[in-house]
């Protein structure tokens, strides 16, 4: 049964962090509607921000009412959310909200739930089964790129593409999330955290997450909003420098596996060692890159330290809170990506716009990373075995 249970939630994770792919829909938009690039993003960043905090009712929800009804609702949001996208009028103002609300929403629904499920079927390789779970939603990218890409190379409208979507990927949610069950003998809970109510907001584990993973995310976003013009800065061909954005993704997908098993060897040191990763591979675009070859594997790089971002901080909550804690509390700690979403990659922006290159803003990526796992440090140093999982 819990093999099920992990592949249909590969499955729904595949489907689900298609929003990665976001980019290869803004020349579509742009040429069938004439929307502006502004535009484009806007419906991105609410996709985003949504996704972020409609996981924290789902989680209450999915807690009380089980991980297959409230997955199922996930799909069924998604698939309405584009299928109203694809009406033929184009209007911005229906994409924004069937997009970027109903089907953002739908994502935040469909994203939590095959995370709280797995957890508790795997207790022994929280880390390892986090990994899986979301390794889908990293590399879900790759797949509807080209699926994207096949079809408008074709001639299908984005119309029709969106309606694909509607359709396919969210019957193929839907259908997934049917086999979500919660293991019928009781999770294991932290001795250290019974909490009630909202106590977990005033413990030094919640907030020592919440700023680790503002930190990486913040820093990763910057980076990937902006890694096509960062590998034009050293001369790279438009098409090299866009393929940077695959190896990042695949970098990502992997990632998200190993760093769980990195985390089931070594436990939360695990959390300031991705920070860290993550931070040396970001400062390596400071130095004068002459090789496509070597901005490929730094984008790789970066990549896989990012995709720890999805991994560690989920397998702590299940040490420090209880497994059966999940769905209530992650929601909370994975809101700082979405804060992160809004303000990472249009800083970044921002501060090429000042300076007219991107060193600065390598650097601020580069040191947030420090920052934050120094202060991920200090919080959990006083810690003990018991109270916040292997030291």
């Amino acid at each position: 049964m819990r093999w099920r249970v992990l592949a249909a939630s590969v499955l729904m994770q595949m489907c689900l962090g298609g929003v990665y792919a976001w980019s290869v829909f803004v020349p579509l938009l742009k040429n069938t509607f004439g929307f502006s690039t502004a535009q484009t993003q806007i419906i991105f960043g609410l996709t985003i921000i949504t996704f972020s905090i409609a996981m924290i009712p789902a989680g209450l929800l999915q807690d009380r009412y089980g991980p297959k009804i409230i997955g199922a609702i996930g799909g069924l949001l998604y698939g309405t959310g584009f299928l109203i996208g694809s009406f033929e009028t184009g209007s911005f103002h229906e994409i924004l909200i069937g997009i970027g609300l109903i089907s953002g929403a739908g994502i935040g629904f469909g994203y939590v739930c095959p995370l709280a499920t797995c957890i508790k079927w795997f207790p022994e390789h929280k880390g390892l089964v986090t990994g899986i779970s979301v390794a889908g939603f990293g590399g879900a990218a790759i797949i509807l790129t080209a699926i994207v890409k096949y079809f408008s190379g074709n001639g299908a409208s984005i119309q029709f593409i969106f309606r694909f979507l509607a359709s396919v990927y969210g019957s193929v949610i839907f259908l997934s999330a049917l086999f979500l069950k919660i293991p019928a003998q009781k999770p294991e809970i932290s001795t250290q955290y019974r909490l009630s109510s909202v106590k977990f907001f005033f413990e030094p584990a919640f907030w020592a997450l919440f700023i680790g993973m503002f930190s990486g995310t913040f820093s990763g976003l910057m980076i990937i909003g902006n890694l096509n013009p960062i590998g034009k800065t050293f001369n790279f061909q438009c098409a090299s420098a866009s393929a940077g954005i695959s190896f990042f993704a695949a970098g990502n997908a992997v990632g998200r596996i190993l760093w769980g098993r990195i985390f089931d060897a070594i436990g939360r040191r695990s959390i300031p060692l991705s920070l860290i990763a993550l931070s040396i591979s970001s400062a390596s675009f400071l130095f004068n890159l002459n090789s496509v070859l070597i901005f490929y594997i730094i984008s790789f790089i970066i990549g896989f330290s990012f995709g720890s971002c999805f991994v560690l901080y989920a397998a702590q909550v299940a040490v420090s809170f209880g497994s059966n804690r999940l769905g209530t509390i992650y929601p909370y700690i994975f809101l700082s990506y979405g804060f992160s979403a809004v303000t990472g990659p249009p800083l970044g922006g921002w501060i090429h716009d000042i300076s007219g290159e991107y060193f600065y803003a390598i650097i601020s990526a580069s040191a947030l990373c420090v920052i934050g796992a120094f202060i991920f440090h200090l919080l959990t140093r006083n810690y003990c075995k018991s109270d916040f999982g292997k030291i």
